[in-house]
């Protein structure tokens, strides 16, 4: 393969909480089939904040482009090399992203069926993107600096990529840039992830932006959304004993997630499947729940800081 020389990339490992799949991470960039130009792995245990981990990376970097990969992700061999091309190619591209690939190594239902849905959202989502995804996304460097790198939020990835799209910069989601996520998830850590990692600060990031046309997102749309109110009314159908209404908000449930329990069939056969809608839906749940949380938590932060505005006035 050709490789090209006009641009340089510089890969940043967040590793502050020694994860035992870094090893796998950096042989899999050892033998991508264009190596990038410069790893840097940020293992500095007083970091406490992987959006800080990222920022220092970055001031040591000499790349053109920046390229984030989580700790617990194994590129495939033509990633980098699609993440150069795309680059060289474009030079309005500001910053790019890929997905999760279809073969996650946990082999846990939870850890199948969380991963399966990244790599299916993220594949149905090609284009123009109002978002981030640092587990593997690249952005040029001086872009990276004009906007004041990663904020400590979060979800910095999220953050940065509504900053860039406010500013009206080109951002990419290129699916066939893939990695496999070596992440193990259990029941009660997806669910605390989804709640309090993702979901109550989505929501609060999404009022922030309220005003702004770059608050769209890959998992917002009519399905999501959909799909969200189904679970419930399956919940309270199912509580109040009421079988018709049941099956119908699992059937709505099914029809807007059938490309997706398609995928979980095939890869795992009905019987895991049928788990994983159960897992699906206990996401789902929880990202009904992180709205209200959200707008309470947005709206008594923003009222805290109205007060002391007030008093530094005064």
């Amino acid at each position: 393969m050709e490789r090209t020389q006009t641009l340089t990339l510089s890969v940043i490992v967040p590793a502050t909480n020694a994860p035992s799949t870094l090893g796998a991470c950096l042989e899999a960039l050892q033998r991508a089939d264009e190596p990038p130009e410069q790893v840097i792995v940020i293992e500095d245990r007083a970091i406490t904040h992987a959006a800080v981990a990222r920022n220092v990376g970055a001031k040591t970097a000499v790349g053109d482009v920046l390229v984030f990969i989580d700790a617990d992700v194994t590129v495939h061999p033509d990633a980098i090399a699609r993440i150069r091309r795309a680059f060289a190619a474009d030079p309005d591209l500001v910053a790019l992203f890929g997905s999760y690939d279809d073969a996650p190594a946990a082999r846990s239902i939870v850890s199948v069926t969380r991963n399966l849905l990244h790599h299916h959202v993220h594949q149905r989502a090609a284009g123009r993107a109002s978002t981030f995804w640092t587990g593997l996304g690249a952005i040029r460097r001086q872009s990276f600096e004009d906007i004041g790198g990663f904020t400590e939020h979060p979800i910095e990835d999220i953050e940065l990529g509504m900053r860039l799209a406010q500013h009206g910069d080109l951002v990419l989601l290129d699916p066939a840039i893939q990695g496999k996520h070596l992440k193990k998830w259990s029941m009660l850590n997806m669910l605390r992830t989804d709640l309090l990692v993702r979901g109550i600060p989505w929501v609060g990031l999404l009022l922030e932006r309220r005003r702004s046309s770059t608050t769209s997102a890959l998992n917002l749309g009519w399905a999501h959304r959909i799909s969200a109110l189904s679970c419930v009314v399956l919940v309270l159908a199912a509580i109040f004993v009421k079988p018709l209404v049941t099956l119908a908000a699992l059937a709505v449930l099914v029809v807007c997630n059938f490309d997706f329990y398609g995928l979980l069939l095939r890869r795992e056969g009905m019987l895991r499947a049928i788990g994983g809608v159960g897992v699906h839906i206990a996401h789902l749940l929880v990202a009904v729940l992180s709205v209200p949380l959200g707008v309470f938590r947005h709206f008594v932060r923003q009222r805290g800081a109205d007060s002391r505005s007030t008093v530094d006035g005064a």
